[in-house]
């Protein structure tokens, strides 16, 4: 598996919020379709309120997702690592810190809002919109309580997924720190087509083998293509 590191030297411009139309800028489409609709960057962009130099607010808060992989990487930087980002000063790095703490209270006050996987259809429903469109293969795990209520979701590897570079040990360090009863994988087919290769099939067996022992059971291993996607436990393949 091969690495890219995601650039953040080259900031791509766009028109400042208040001179998109009304019904794109992302508080007016808030008030007017409700939270759930939108993305993660419009809903970073309202909390932050304004960008810098020049750049528009939604701009920077998709340059920080990138730059952290996901919402999960941003709640596990630390305060100067968001600071690193090009735009991110003190405070808007207080802000996001405490934004992403609420919800992780929330959640914990409240287990049974957590998203509950009950088969194949859910545990893809819950990732595909987003990963059918990275040009690069990830690995995800999606781990699980004893009710199959979603605790998080990790990305673990980024690049061409093989054996001679998963390393599966740290497939269930997070799994293991979240004292997570079970795990679905999950990995996408940038080109499309998710049929299973004979290499899905061998690092699913070896992840299963290595859940048994750890007592994490691996529920599945869902593979990702454009508006498609292949549960290999429900084919059979590596669960044999």
């Amino acid at each position: 598996m091969t690495f890219e590191n995601i650039q953040d030297n080259h900031v791509q411009y766009a028109p400042m919020i208040r001179d998109m139309p009304e019904d794109e800028r992302p508080r007016e489409r808030l008030t007017r379709l409700g939270a759930r609709v939108m993305s993660n960057a419009e809903l970073l962009a309202i909390m932050m309120r304004t960008g810098v130099g020049g750049e528009n607010v939604l701009r920077l808060a998709e340059r920080l997702l990138a730059h952290f992989e996901g919402l999960n990487g941003i709640a596990r930087a630390s305060l100067a690592e968001l600071r690193t980002v090009n735009g991110i000063g003190p405070a808007k790095a207080v802000e996001i810190k405490a934004a992403l703490e609420l919800g992780r209270r929330l959640l914990a006050s409240a287990p049974e809002e957590r998203p509950r996987v009950t088969s194949p259809a859910d545990a893809a429903n819950l990732l595909m919109s987003e990963m059918m469109l990275l040009e690069q293969e990830h690995l995800r795990t999606v781990l699980l309580d004893t009710r199959n209520h979603v605790l998080r979701v990790e990305t673990v590897y980024q690049g061409s997924l093989n054996t001679s570079v998963v390393r599966i040990g740290e497939l269930f360090r997070h799994a293991i720190k979240e004292n997570a009863a079970a795990m679905i994988v999950a990995h996408n087919h940038p080109s499309g087509d998710p049929s299973p290769s004979p290499e899905d099939v061998h690092v699913t067996r070896q992840i299963r083998q290595a859940g048994a022992l750890l007592d994490i059971e691996l529920l599945d291993h869902i593979i990702i293509g454009h508006q498609r996607y292949v549960s290999l436990k429900e084919r059979g393949l590596g669960f044999d």
